[in-house]
C-alpha cells in the first residue's frame, strides 16, 4: 500500500503560472515548492501511522531540499488521466493526493484504511476537481477503465471520476476540501534556496 503525493518539480516557469501575474514565475515556484514540501511532511506523518509506502510521483527532476524517505518515482503519461492510471498500475493499491494538500492528513488515513478494506476513495475539491483519489487493488486492475476519458482540469472532473468509480464496485466519498489556487503565502519555505 502506498501513499503519493503527484507533483511537478517547482521550476519557475512549469509550475503556478496562474499566479502571474501578480507574481512572478520565481515567486509561482516558490509558493509550489513549499506547497509540496508541506504535503510531503504531511504524508510522511500518515505513512509513519498506517506502514504505507511514501512515494513522490514527479514530473521533473528531484531537487536536494526533497525528503530522503521518499521512493521518487518519474510520472508516465501525456495528460493527467494518464499520469494517474499508470501511477496506480506502476505502484498498485494505494491513495494518490495533490501537491497543495498539507492539510488533509486525517483523510488520507482514512483513505488507506478503506483501500485495505477493499473500498475506493475520492476527496472532491470545491472547484470540481478532486484532491485525492484511493484505490483498492481490485481496481487498480481496473485503471484504465477508471480513468480513460474522464476530463481533467475542468469544473466538473471530481463528479465525473466520481460517476466512474460507481459504476465499478464500492466506493465512498471524502469530504471536501479546498487546493491553493489564488496569490497566498507559503506556510514556511522548505529550503534556504526557495526562500
Amino acid at each position: 500500500m502506498h501513499v503519493t503525493v503527484i507533483a511537478k518539480a517547482p521550476v519557475a516557469g512549469q509550475v503556478k503560472t496562474r499566479l502571474c501575474p501578480p507574481c512572478t514565475a520565481e515567486q509561482a515556484a516558490r509558493v509550489a515548492g513549499a506547497a509540496l514540501f508541506d504535503s510531503l511532511l504531511a504524508v510522511e506523518a500518515v505513512a509513519d501511522l498506517t506502514g504505507a509506502r511514501r512515494v513522490l510521483l514527479l514530473d521533473g527532476e528531484p531537487q536536494s531540499w526533497m525528503p530522503a524517505t521518499f521512493d521518487v518515482v518519474a510520472q508516465r503519461g501525456d495528460g493527467l488521466e494518464e499520469r494517474l492510471r499508470n501511477g496506480f498500475q506502476d505502484l498498485g493499491p494505494g491513495v494518490i493526493v495533490g501537491m497543495e494538500t498539507p492539510h488533509v492528513g486525517a483523510a488520507l488515513a482514512d483513505a488507506i484504511a478503506a483501500a485495505h478494506r477493499g473500498v475506493d476513495t475520492i476527496g472532491l475539491a470545491t472547484d470540481g476537481g478532486y484532491w485525492m483519489i484511493g484505490l483498492c487493488a481490485a481496481s487498480v486492475d481496473l485503471a484504465h477503465d477508471l480513468f480513460d476519458g474522464v476530463p481533467m482540469s475542468v469544473s466538473h472532473t471530481g463528479l465525473s471520476q466520481l460517476r466512474r468509480l460507481h459504476l465499478q464496485h464500492p466506493r465512498r466519498s471524502k469530504s471536501r476540501l479546498r487546493q491553493l489556487h489564488r496569490s497566498a503565502p507559503p506556510k514556511r519555505c522548505p529550503h534556504p534556496s526557495l526562500a
